[in-house]
């Protein structure tokens, strides 16, 4: 090995210099004097001023992490905080809704058995308020079924109307139920007079030209019928009470090939509520002078009512 190369340096533990705790001393002491340099001139004020500007982006970037994980923390509480509150407002307006259905239902409800009871008043005969149950699920007939029967004295043929108009007849009666036809079923008819001129006629159920239509049969050619005039009840049949509204004229069609009119009706009480009237059989009644005064006039009772209130 070269002798150059060789370290002439003597080792660690024979150097000389300042012992150790010297060293401490005078460190510490140096320390002091700094401290209260900076504190009384403020030697170290840019110093950390350039380290602060330095250091800052380092700062921003570290502190992201945690401010994204704040973010999102608050994002998806808020979201399901939100969420929350849509649920709870919708099932408030859903509530809501449904009640305002049922006001409006009892409404029209009330609305309704004030006008039976007004009709019942101008009724000579007796009648029972019945409620529709449902319809008959026969798609070949027109049926209702009713929730009095026997043992409320619903009798067999009775007249049922509205306070709009004749709605059909018992045809079956059990002891708590019954079944109404429909003025406006194919095996039904009505006799009618024309409130303008008094002319007679008798209306048939038409189901196949719509629901809630009739047919005035064997009617002539030159016969005085107009659209839009109103059809009540005759009473010739002992069923129904005379001046009920039946329906109004909707179309007259006089064929040159035929020697009568095809005229179409549209019913009254088509669009009836819930609650009905039951009528005893007319021929049972007992007399009424309003009534013969109604009839003999040839209006409804509902329009005399109506005419007759300020």
């Amino acid at each position: 090995m070269p002798l150059e190369r060789i370290d002439s340096s003597p080792p660690p533990s024979f150097r000389q210099g300042f012992p150790v705790l010297m060293r401490l001393g005078l460190l510490s002491l140096l320390s002091l004097l700094l401290m209260v340099a900076d504190h009384r001139l403020g030697l170290s004020q840019p110093v950390r001023a350039t380290a602060s500007v330095l250091l800052s982006p380092l700062q921003w970037l570290v502190l992201q992490p945690g401010r994204l994980l704040d973010a999102a923390g608050q994002y998806f509480g808020q979201m399901d905080e939100v969420q929350e509150q849509s649920r709870s407002l919708q099932a408030r307006a859903i509530a809501q809704a449904q009640r305002l259905q049922e006001v409006e239902q009892l409404q029209q409800e009330n609305a309704q058995l004030r006008a039976l009871l007004d009709l019942r008043e101008q009724l000579a005969g007796p009648s029972r308020a019945v409620q529709i149950l449902y319809e008959s699920p026969d798609p070949y007939s027109q049926q209702i079924v009713v929730d009095k029967g026997l043992l409320s004295g619903v009798q067999l043929g009775s007249a049922v109307i509205h306070a709009a108009g004749v709605v059909g007849q018992v045809t079956r009666v059990y002891p708590l139920l019954s079944e109404v036809t429909l003025l406006t079923d194919r095996n039904q008819s009505v006799p009618v007079v024309n409130v303008r001129t008094g002319a007679r006629y008798i209306a048939f159920g038409d189901p196949a030209a719509g629901p809630g239509r009739l047919e005035l049969r064997f009617v002539p050619a030159s016969a005085d019928l107009r659209q839009g005039d109103l059809l009540t009840t005759s009473g010739l049949d002992g069923v129904y009470p005379p001046g009920l509204h039946v329906g109004q004229v909707t179309h007259v069609d006089r064929r040159v090939d035929s020697s009568f009119a095809r005229v179409g009706v549209s019913a009254m009480a088509q669009r009836q509520g819930r609650h009905l009237l039951v009528l005893m059989p007319h021929k049972d009644w007992p007399a009424h002078p309003r009534q013969a005064a109604d009839a003999a006039s040839g209006r409804a009772p509902a329009a005399a009512n109506r005419e007759a209130r300020p």
